[in-house]
């Protein structure tokens, strides 16, 4: 597609290598006229192929060794892709055989795919998985289409050992990684919560100080201005008293009172400009605690502690909505309110840890390959906390099966004290592979 100009199914900035020739083995070729059998044909395309191929060439082969026994078959398709390895070609198969996905998996320089498929919908979702070997899905897909449940059970048994083994490892990578792709997605999303929470405190905490700071200004200009105005009345006054008492022999004693006059002035001024520094603690705490109560002598208020002093004695205090660097030299701990803030704060975190196991619980439980003795006592544990949490209804998986499972875990709920009744999953549900209790 990208070397025929067309746009491709990729993120930005994804690279693409150019190819001198695209060699492809796909379709089934089978000629009466010929004499060429389904394997015949494609074997003929797969000589042809191998004599051409080479570094610069893309082989692309669809159900590689199909159409003949299946174990010959597997070995002949792992033989073409390990020649073709170690020549340097770059081929792409599809397969169906494990053979190959154990090839892969232990070959370096070899990588696994598959496609991902809703087993429920039996639909593909058209999302490309790389690392993980594809899944055949056959026995589920057949029960999804009506094959009978004994018949696929019969099947089941007739799987070698090997095989059954090698598709539960693929089942649990699977589980895996679709665990491992939800966790990613909550923690990206609390990733941009927390990025965002950041941002916004950052800028009120820039608002408050810009504020705070303005205002500061605004109140030293204007007691700057009134000090001002009262020094020229004073002046004023005081050369009229000169002039005035200029022939009663009283100038010395008038200079003296104009200076006395001056030096109050001065004195009420530098009292009225905004200095807000106050009288200091005799010693500063030694051991700080984030959360401790702390006076601010410089402001004359008191705050909580929000982070640990650094190496210049420095940390932040948070007084009310405002949140400010201050040297521990101008703080005074508060002992007797910070126990009653610690102490109350203890039990607030207590209460918020029963909500949020209340919230965080499950509105199903699958017990699904437990033995009877697991799933009960899970079943126990899951009961009490959905019940504790409030939840109206649950529902219980335990598959189909023999039925053991689900006359155990039915069993158990017409014992429950606290169950108001049960009932098999409807169409939607889970059908007889679920079991809805309904609380009291």
């Amino acid at each position: 597609m990208g070397q025929a100009g067309l746009h491709i199914p990729a993120f930005d900035h994804s690279h693409l290598r150019v190819y001198e020739e695209v060699y492809a083995d796909i379709g089934d070729e089978q000629s009466i006229e010929q004499s060429l059998s389904t394997f015949s044909s494609h074997m003929v395309n797969d000589v042809y192929i191998l004599k051409r191929a080479n570094p610069k060439t893309l082989a692309l082969f669809d159900e590689l060794g199909a159409g003949t026994d299946p174990v010959e078959g597997a070995a002949l398709a792992t033989a073409i892709l390990d020649n073709l390895h170690k020549r340097g070609v770059t081929a792409m198969a599809t397969t169906h055989y494990s053979e190959l996905k154990l090839y892969a998996l232990s070959t370096e320089g070899v990588e696994n795919a598959s496609c991902e498929f809703d087993v429920e919908s039996l639909q593909p979702t058209y999302r490309l998985l790389v690392g993980v070997p594809g899944k055949s899905n056959a026995f589920a897909i057949s029960g999804k289409l009506g094959l009978p449940e004994d018949i696929i059970n019969e099947a089941s048994r007739l799987v070698d050992s090997d095989a059954k083994d090698f598709e539960e490892v693929v089942s649990g990578l699977e589980e895996a990684r679709v665990t491992a792709e939800k966790e990613r997605e909550k923690a990206k999303r609390f990733r941009e919560e927390a990025q965002h929470y950041k941002e916004k405190l950052e800028a009120k905490n820039q608002r408050i100080d810009d504020a705070r700071d303005k205002i500061l200004r605004r109140a030293n200009d204007e007691a700057r201005e009134i000090l001002e105005k009262a020094k020229a009345v004073a002046d004023e006054s005081i050369k009229r008293y000169n002039k005035w008492s200029k022939d009663s022999g009283m100038t010395k004693q008038m200079e003296q009172e104009r200076a006395n006059l001056r030096k109050h002035l001065e004195k009420t001024g530098s009292g009225a400009s905004l200095d807000t520094r106050r009288q200091k603690p005799a010693k500063a705490p030694e051991h700080l605690s984030i959360g401790d109560i702390v006076m601010v002598h410089s402001l004359g208020v008191k705050g909580t502690v929000s982070t640990l002093p650094n190496n210049k004695g420095n940390c932040f205090v948070q007084m009310g909505i405002m949140r400010s660097e201050v040297n521990i030299k101008d703080l005074e701990l508060l002992e007797q309110e910070t126990k009653a803030a610690k102490k109350e704060a203890a039990v607030t975190h207590a209460r918020s840890m029963k909500m949020a196991k209340a919230m965080t619980v499950s509105t199903e439980i699958n017990l699904i390959g437990k033995t009877v003795d697991e799933a009960i006592s899970l079943l126990d544990k899951y009961l009490d906390d959905a019940y504790l949490a409030k939840l109206h209804q649950v529902t219980v998986i335990h598959g189909m099966g023999t039925g053991a499972l689900r006359n155990a875990v039915q069993n158990y709920c017409k014992k429950c004290k606290y169950v108001k009744s049960y009932r098999m999953g409807e169409y939607g549900e889970g059908g007889y592979g679920v079991t809805v209790v309904e609380f009291k």
